[in-house]
């Protein structure tokens, strides 16, 4: 049987039993189950997460992303009385705003929100999105502006797989232990399985450093062309404080806890630029330069995150990995269980 082409799409599928794809987080979170792959010697270790301070390297420095999960989803209706469903994506200048909307819109067309929010159509992209800018009490908002407001009416982003409403639980599961900076409208999963008691742990036994990086919803946008070269990533902003880029600028070892991170401080990599916007794609023919090793989730079929594990790993052994995760009944994506990549 031929190896896979990495340069195909179709290459990076496989078939997930639905039962396998989490829908709340493990409780508690630490207890969720953690596939080790060490490269060097080719092995796997069927582990729990609260150990992994025992596989980190000693040598290693962990750099984790600081950002925010904000209330991205609400709900409300055009003035003809019709549903829809806004998802903000990202803010763009002059107080305007990226969004996804559930629902047929026209340009200046205006939507009604609780609270007395309004949102006004502006712009079309072929791509599906929609530039809006929003209103409250006849003044347009800027994004900590609008973020009072959904903080009162938004719903927690939660992915699509998860085939259900979004609960209070999840105002605190979907967020990281060190979420700051907010911004983002999906978590950064890999550092969800911390919990207070073992990320101290972890920061006695190893330095750690931070990066910010706000995840768009362009992340769960599957590759749809054939040649993943053809594929045009999304861009999302992100920002690397001073003592983050000396330690890039070092030669230590980097555990890169999420895709992210490890897209941030690849983009800086080849860049040198500290604060901006990434659209890096990672894949086994743009292999990583800087990070050494790996902490992420399992990922959807076809994804851009399946294909920076292949950078990491190669696109056989990325596919064979969670063949054995899905035969341990590994749980999958945002909610589910986490491997390490050394």
């Amino acid at each position: 049987m031929p190896s896979p082409n990495p340069l195909l799409v179709d290459s990076y599928d496989y078939t997930l039993p639905e039962e396998l794809i989490a829908s709340s987080p493990a409780v508690p979170k630490d207890s969720a189950k953690l596939l080790v792959y060490n490269r060097q010697t080719d092995t796997i270790t069927h582990a729990t997460f609260r150990d992994i301070h025992s596989f980190i390297p000693q040598d290693t420095t962990i750099v984790l992303n600081d950002t925010k999960v904000i209330k991205a989803r609400i709900f409300g209706e055009k003035k003809s009385g019709g549903k829809v469903e806004l998802l903000i994506n990202t803010p763009l200048e002059n107080n305007q705003f990226l969004v996804y909307i559930r629902g047929r819109v026209k340009l200046t067309t205006q939507l009604y929100f609780e609270d007395g929010l309004i949102a006004n159509i502006l712009a079309l992209n072929t791509d599906g999105t929609r530039v809006v800018n929003f209103y409250h009490d006849k003044k347009k908002l800027d994004f900590e502006s609008l973020n009072i407001i959904l903080n009162k009416i938004g719903h927690i982003p939660l992915p699509s797989y998860i085939k259900r409403e979004d609960s209070k639980e999840d105002e605190k599961d979907y967020q990281t232990l060190f979420a700051k900076k907010i911004g983002a409208v999906a978590a950064p999963t890999a550092s969800l399985h911390f919990t207070e008691a073992l990320f101290k742990e972890v920061k006695e036994n190893f330095n750690a450093h931070f990066i910010t990086l706000h995840v768009g919803a362009g992340t769960f946008k599957p590759v749809e062309c054939k040649q993943i070269k053809e594929h045009v990533m999304h861009k999302e902003f992100f920002d690397i404080p001073a003592k983050t880029e000396a330690l890039l600028k070092s030669d230590k070892n980097i555990l890169a806890v999420g895709t992210t991170v490890t897209r941030t401080i690849e983009y800086y990599a080849r860049e040198k630029k500290v604060h901006g916007e990434s659209d890096l794609f990672l894949h086994p023919e743009n292999r990583p330069l800087r990070v050494t090793h790996l902490l992420t989730n399992f990922h959807l079929p076809k994804s851009t995150l399946l294909m920076l594990v292949a950078s990491f790993v190669g696109l056989e052994k990325a596919l064979s990995l969670y063949e054995e995760a899905i035969k341990q009944e590994y749980k999958f994506y945002s909610y589910g269980d986490a491997m390490l990549i050394l």
